[in-house]
């Protein structure tokens, strides 16, 4: 974590508070996992694959806290229904909760499939709706926190992401609908766009193996990290922000700024 980080947060800043987080087996979302279990967090990480899920909990273990790992299919309602009963049942009603579960590829729309595009819309976008209703039979009574993770694909139109524009840009607007819906239940509703995150799958996808020619482009001219994606996840759903809903806020180093050309000329589209 950043220095400017720990000095804000002291202590068990979120102690006891049970969090629920899809995707949580990787990449960013094993890092929100990470750091939210640091500061006092009862972690519940879902996915598909229960070692991912295993070694994320291992992790926060072997560092002092408390983490469940359950193997679900965002897609599945039922599976995440079972889930959000089950980790409630260990942690008690959810403070936190984090739909981070997402999947995307390169593709021009006239190859792109149905089931390719339903795939991408079924995961990034039912997949989250799924993680907040899931979870919302089963939270506190007052100060939730839902965070969604986003992408600038939801703001910005990019080649060879249709679904994926589609897919994000559904996500923003759920957040801002659920963010006006449940208010009154003292939930608030937020999202965070990420951009080139390094050493992540989606990273190295959207980079197309030219990391350094996208660098230069980039107006901080290098890509973030997980821990700066975690710090940041930190501090929205943190008491910091308790005032802020129905918001998607970019980290991504200045890319949506960009437009579509990035892609453009990360495919070599015209």
């Amino acid at each position: 974590m950043t220095s400017t980080a720990r000095d804000i947060f002291k202590g068990g800043l979120l102690q006891g508070q049970a969090a629920f987080i899809t995707g949580g087996g990787s990449g960013i979302n094993q890092g929100i996992a990470l750091r939210l279990a640091e500061f006092g967090a009862r972690v519940v990480v879902v996915g598909r694959t229960q070692a991912k899920l295993d070694e994320t909990v291992r992790r926060i273990r072997e560092a002092g806290g408390d983490a469940l790992g359950i193997a679900a299919d965002v897609r599945d309602f039922p599976a995440m229904q079972a889930a959000a009963k089950q980790g409630a049942e260990a942690f008690g009603p959810y403070r936190i909760v984090i739909a981070g579960a997402a999947g995307n590829f390169l593709a021009p729309a006239a190859q792109l499939s149905s089931n390719g595009f339903a795939a991408v819309v079924d995961i990034d976008l039912k997949g989250t709706f799924h993680t907040f209703r899931a979870t919302s039979d089963h939270f506190a009574d007052s100060d939730v926190r839902c965070l969604a993770v986003s992408a600038p694909q939801g703001d910005v139109p990019m080649p060879l992401q249709a679904h994926v524009c589609s897919a994000k840009a559904g996500v923003n607007m759920l957040v801002k609908t659920l963010a006006m819906e449940w208010g009154s239940r003292h939930v608030t509703v937020n999202a965070i766009s990420p951009g080139y995150v390094a050493n992540t799958v989606g990273g190295d996808l959207l980079a197309a193996g030219q990391q350094d020619k996208v660098t230069q482009f980039l107006p901080i001219r290098r890509f973030t990290t997980v821990d700066e994606m975690a710090d940041f996840a930190l501090t929205m759903v943190s008491p910091l922000c308790r005032y802020m809903t129905g918001q998607v806020v970019a980290l991504d180093g200045g890319v949506s700024l960009l437009g579509g050309g990035m892609m453009y000329m990360v495919s070599g589209q015209h």
